[in-house]
């Protein structure tokens, strides 16, 4: 396994090669719709695991192993044919009732303003081998999430941008971890 400082470099990098790129808020909004699909993945795996008979909330094809752990398989326009025409379409669009399938309505609400920036397939697929370095199924790697945020943070402070985050609480009664939104616009300088 590659350091995450050393992957996330090498994803910006990528990413500032594609035309269809501009700027660090683009890159972090592409990044975070491949990350989602592939923790996604790795969450459903273990689900498959450990429950019998359990159903995937999302057509199978979509699920990260299938179109992009692949490190030779779609790739050029025809991975972008099949991200822009066929994933984006279907997880926006499939139908997912929060109380009869809630995996599924966090998937079609999470992609219900995501986009796919980029317009080479080619870049897009180095982008996923990439990202393929992690594996999320692995314990000792899944404190990496939070590293890779930490890394964009440290990335877009040092390019002098100016940002709304979101933080992470925690809820010693309910035991849960929240996300908040910080209304407040930084700057770093």
């Amino acid at each position: 396994m590659s350091s995450i400082s050393s992957v996330i470099k090498s994803i910006q990098d990528i990413m500032r090669k594609d035309a269809g790129i501009d700027g660090d808020a683009q890159r972090l909004g592409q990044l975070s719709w491949l990350l989602f699909l592939k923790v996604f993945d790795a969450q459903e795996e273990e689900l498959e695991f450990e429950q019998d008979n359990y159903r995937c909330p999302i057509p199978e094809r979509f699920l990260w192993r299938n179109w992009a752990a692949d490190s030779e398989g779609l790739t050029g326009d025809a991975l972008l044919d099949f991200v822009n025409n066929d994933l984006f379409d279907s997880l926006k669009d499939q139908p997912a009732n929060i109380s009869l399938n809630p995996r599924g309505y966090v998937v079609k609400e999470a992609f219900s303003d995501a986009f796919n920036y980029m317009k080479n397939g080619t870049l897009l697929k180095q982008v996923i081998n990439k990202l393929n370095e992690i594996d999320f199924t692995d314990s000792s790697e899944r404190h990496l999430f939070g590293d890779i945020y930490e890394q964009i943070l440290r990335d877009l402070q040092s390019a002098g941008n100016a940002g709304e985050f979101y933080t992470m609480s925690y809820s010693p009664c309910s035991n849960k971890v929240h996300l908040q939104e910080s209304r407040e616009i930084v700057t770093f300088s």
